[in-house]
Parts: structure tokens; C-alpha cells; sequence
């Protein structure tokens, strides 16, 4: 399987290189976004892989079906950026379910205690010397 990795972020490609290595996914990865002049990007591939500012409205899906892609793979739980309307049965579309409750509450409390300790501010500060 050939898969076009859209909107890449230098944190994205070493999870997902390793990943892929392990299922035998041949993956390509494109640090644009997924827009009407990066479709021919997806030529060649089973499945695109975007994150939420991709823009897979109709005109980029009915491109990517006509280029033999066969699922837009959300790296996101929103899938408001994508035409699902227009994607049924041309694409399969499927996005990330929901993001750990766990995860987003340990994430807001290291948030809260970095805005109370002044943490951003030391380290701007210690930067300087």
C-alpha cells in the first residue's frame, strides 16, 4: 500500500516511518497541505493521509478519485474540512474516534502549572545568558 502524507510536522514522520516500516506501508511524506495544486502529489497512491488544515473539499476528491485514491485518513478527530457528502462512495474517509480524556486532562494541568509557576517567562529569561 502507497500512502501520501500530507501536511507533514518534523514531530509526525519518525512515529509514522516507524510504523509504516513495521506494517510494509510505503509512505511519502509532503510538508504542504492537501489543496487543489498539491493533488498530483497523490498520484500513484492507495490513501492520503491529511491533518485539519487540508482543504478535501469536492474538487479535491473527486481529483483524488479519479487518480485511484481510495481513502483520505484524518490525522484529527474533526473531519469538518472534508466534503463527506461528496467523498461517499467515491472515497473512504475515517479520522481519529476521540483523543484520550486522560491525555487532554494531563495536558491541561501541565498548562495550568506552567501559568501559575511563570515557567514560559524563566525560560525566555535563561535563554538570554
Amino acid at each position: 500500500m502507497k500512502v501520501a502524507f500530507f501536511d507533514t510536522k518534523p514531530y509526525d514522520r519518525p512515529a509514522f516511518e516507524k510504523l509504516c516500516a513495521e506494517k510494509g506501508i510505503d509512505v511519502t511524506f509532503y510538508e504542504s497541505r492537501l489543496e487543489p495544486n498539491t493533488i498530483p502529489l497523490a498520484k500513484g497512491a492507495d490513501a492520503v493521509c491529511v491533518f485539519v488544515n487540508d482543504d478535501v473539499n469536492a474538487e479535491v476528491i473527486d481529483v483524488l478519485h479519479s487518480l485511484g485514491v481510495k481513502a483520505v485518513a484524518l490525522r484529527c478527530a474533526g473531519y469538518n474540512n472534508v466534503d463527506i457528502r461528496r467523498a461517499y462512495g467515491k472515497v473512504h474517509v475515517v479520522h481519529v474516534p476521540a483523543y484520550s480524556p486522560y491525555a487532554v486532562a494531563e495536558h491541561t494541568m501541565a498548562l495550568l502549572l506552567t501559568s501559575v509557576r511563570r515557567i514560559h517567562k524563566a525560560y525566555n529569561r535563561t535563554r538570554e545568558f
